[in-house]
């Protein structure tokens, strides 16, 4: 939202400064050439995303869901791309922005529909493309599945550099140390707080700067990507995290998670016009609230309250833009009853605890 533009202005600059030839745009064999090198350059950034701790702390995120959908596949990180862009940048001498990016998109889009276990094989096509067979593979913490499979659209590139592994028994997803919580934020930072640890924990400089740089499975006296041996098998029957809320708490969330996908989308239009700091309000706003949503899965004692404070702000807010063009009268008005109406809840449901934790402490 703030910062999407950071690769595409940083790769223009470099074409237009530093580029050695002048390809034709409208050439077929120029766009065949730059969908290899697209491609090729997504299996290298994916491999090392797996092999270097620093950048397995972004990539993680996406490996944490312990379904297999297409949901999955847009459980991003927000700090992906910049790693990703600077290997990119390799083809910014040679291929033009448009090229490039029309490239790159096509590989993003492509790997969406191979999140899935609605396809077993697609046939002859399983040696050429990825397929949802060879990703499910690359997804699983099953220990034959571990490091295998990068591939963006070609699985011809772990072929050809011996990552590839067929799919064999039942995939079992998520991380090899699955996650026990649902707060979005903290599973964005999770991984880079675990390596701020181990920093701390070694002794030597060596060590410290290992621990950063090398795989994720990386320990003093084991090789860069860390022992085979060290993967756990997975224990049946497999039990995936899960926290159950009352039905009208689920569909209460839903009910607000879409009023935040309605506001994204809204406001997304007029994002050009804002100013940063308009912007930066906006991207707090949706953070926090799926922050929110998390604790209240995750039954937070501090989670009524944070809800509580987000519907009285919203409240003001839908009071403050009835009359601009973002919102029309009506809808405004309807998320201003929906948000009093919640704050009314939850500021009762904050008192009820507040007593409830005063006499628990009083009895102890």
């Amino acid at each position: 939202f703030l910062f999407r533009p950071v690769e595409l202005v940083i790769y223009s600059w470099i074409y237009q400064n530093w580029r050695v030839v002048e390809l034709p745009w409208n050439n077929p064999w120029v766009w065949f050439a730059a969908f290899l090198l697209t491609d090729l350059l997504y299996y290298w950034f994916h491999r090392i995303s797996h092999e270097s701790n620093i950048v397995w702390a972004s990539h993680q995120v996406h490996h944490s869901s312990e379904d297999y959908n297409l949901s999955t596949a847009l459980r991003q990180s927000a700090m992906q791309k910049y790693y990703s862009m600077f290997l990119y940048f390799l083809m910014a001498p040679f291929v033009p922005t448009p090229i490039f990016y029309v490239h790159q998109q096509f590989n993003l889009l492509y790997q969406f529909w191979i999140h899935t276990e609605c396809i077993d094989t697609v046939g002859p096509l399983e040696y050429i493309l990825n397929t949802p067979s060879h990703h499910r593979v690359h997804h699983g913490r099953n220990p034959y599945c571990i490091d295998k499979n990068y591939a963006g659209t070609l699985i011809i590139w772990d072929r050809l550099f011996n990552t590839f592994q067929a799919e064999g028994e039942k995939v079992v997803y998520g991380l090899v140390h699955p996650n026990t919580f649902w707060n979005p934020l903290y599973g964005q930072a999770v991984h880079y707080l675990y390596i701020l640890g181990l920093v701390k924990q070694h002794k030597t400089v060596g060590d410290k700067v290992s621990a950063v740089v090398k795989g994720p499975g990386w320990g003093p006296g084991k090789p860069w990507t860390g022992l085979p041996g060290d993967v756990p098998q997975v224990e049946q029957p497999v039990r995936k995290y899960n926290s159950d809320l009352p039905l009208w708490a689920n569909a209460y969330v839903v009910l607000h998670f879409l009023l935040v996908i309605a506001t994204s989308s809204l406001v997304a239009p007029y994002k050009k016009e804002f100013g940063f700091l308009t912007g930066l309000g906006f991207v707090l706003f949706f953070v926090y609230s799926l922050t929110v949503f998390g604790a209240l899965f995750d039954h937070r004692k501090y989670s009524s309250m944070m809800e509580f404070v987000r519907c009285v702000v919203c409240v003001a807010v839908a009071h403050h833009v009835r009359d601009t063009a973002l919102f029309t009268l009506s809808f405004a008005g309807i998320v201003e009853i929906i948000f009093l109406a919640s704050a009314a809840l939850w500021g009762v449901l904050t008192l009820l605890q507040y007593n409830v934790h005063m006499i628990t402490k009083k009895v102890n």
